[in-house]
């Protein structure tokens, strides 16, 4: 029996991986897996040699804090992974950490084949890294076009897939009248997938979401959560004792509650591109520690952090970041969108035009057919 490691470092590759290895399940039943996956992975049977949460770390300071343990979960990782012996290991995104124990992996067992799903951002920084992939990657595989250059130049094989969050969705009926009462309008915030984001993020959006309600009598704020950080969330909302407010973990709500909404506030990452696909206009917000901002900054070579802005070369989907992210500013930005419908429509009008470079007929069967043909 042929074996896949599928290896994950976050709830969004955790996700991505899922619709990959869904497409593989289907026409191929006889492969065994074993996994560092979420509630996606295990969704689909799909068995985790331990939490996510174990290795989410955000930012270089507590990369750094946490350099020992993080260093021992890679050396586990390896040894877990060797003694699975699979055919392949498909590593997905968080390249700090999957890259790490595919190199290792390679280094011990070169006749493991290694593919990589979501190419490390190298047209942002480090472009020298891509010299060192070729000595333990088989296979990248690319959700920008764009990106494909960087890799041909050093003879690395990769196939550009499109973005599997891109795909079109099966649609399915979801009542989400239990959920919206009165009927409001919806306005979506997204406050991140890790631990370290919410705490950061949520208090600024609470403010946020005061000043909102002081002119806006009309809308339901939802918070899009993961299942492990839902209850949490709900908690903190308990206690601001707000009426206009729910978070939702369900996946299949969550894409449905989006569908419906007017607005989206959103933390900057790849949910950005999941908001565009859905037509709804947005900004983007972050904020992180200032030494680790003043790394970043020396680091990266691109004038935005959403990938939509970064294609477009110019700010279509404003960005609050840093000190820019505060409720005041959110508020003002929002506000002045939310009162010129024109400029909302534009907005939408130009992320669906990039967008539509970042996909393709079938994503994750593309991506699928290359593990299945490595096999």
């Amino acid at each position: 029996m042929k074996k896949i490691f599928i290896l994950t470092g976050e709830p969004s590759g955790d996700k991505l991986a899922s619709k990959v290895i869904s497409k593989i399940k289907n026409s191929r039943p006889d492969i065994e897996y074993l996994s560092v996956g979420g509630e996606h992975l295990k969704a689909l049977g799909i068995k985790s040699l331990y939490d996510l949460k174990e290795i989410t770390y955000l930012g270089f300071t507590r990369v750094i804090l946490n350099i020992f343990k993080i260093k021992r979960k890679i050396n586990d990782t390896v040894k877990e992974i060797l003694k699975f012996k699979p055919d392949i290991l498909f590593s997905v995104d968080s390249p700090d950490f999957t890259l790490r124990v595919a190199k290792e992996v390679k280094k011990i067992d070169p006749s493991i084949k290694t593919i990589h799903f979501v190419a490390p951002q190298v047209w942002v920084w480090r472009e020298q890294r891509v010299k060192q992939l070729k000595s333990f990657l088989d296979h990248i595989l690319l959700l920008f076009p764009f990106e494909k250059k960087y890799f041909d130049k050093e003879g690395i094989q990769s196939t550009f897939t499109g973005h599997p969050l891109l795909e079109e969705q099966e649609k399915s009926k979801v009542d989400i009248s239990q959920i919206i009462k009165d009927n409001k309008k919806i306005f979506s915030i997204y406050p991140g997938s890790r631990l370290s984001e919410i705490n950061v993020l949520t208090p600024i959006l609470f403010e946020f979401v005061k000043k909102m309600n002081e002119k806006y009598k009309d809308l339901f704020f939802v918070f899009h959560s993961t299942s492990e950080h839902v209850q949490l969330i709900q908690n903190l909302l308990l206690k601001q004792g707000f009426k206009n407010c729910g978070a939702i973990g369900d996946e299949k709500i969550k894409s449905h509650i989006l569908k419906s909404s007017i607005f989206a506030v959103s933390k900057s990452g790849t949910i950005s591109l999941e908001i565009c696909n859905a037509k709804v206009p947005s900004i983007i917000i972050y904020k992180m520690g200032m030494i680790n901002f003043f790394i970043v900054k020396m680091l990266v070579k691109v004038k935005f952090a959403n990938i939509i802005n970064i294609a477009a070369k110019e700010e279509i989907i404003p960005e609050l970041l840093q000190s820019k992210c505060n409720p005041t500013n959110i508020y003002n930005t929002v506000d002045k969108l939310l009162s010129n419908k024109s400029t909302l429509d534009k907005q939408v009008i130009k992320t669906q035009e990039i967008i539509r470079n970042f996909k393709t007929e079938k994503s994750s069967e593309i991506a699928s057919s290359v593990l299945i043909n490595s096999l």
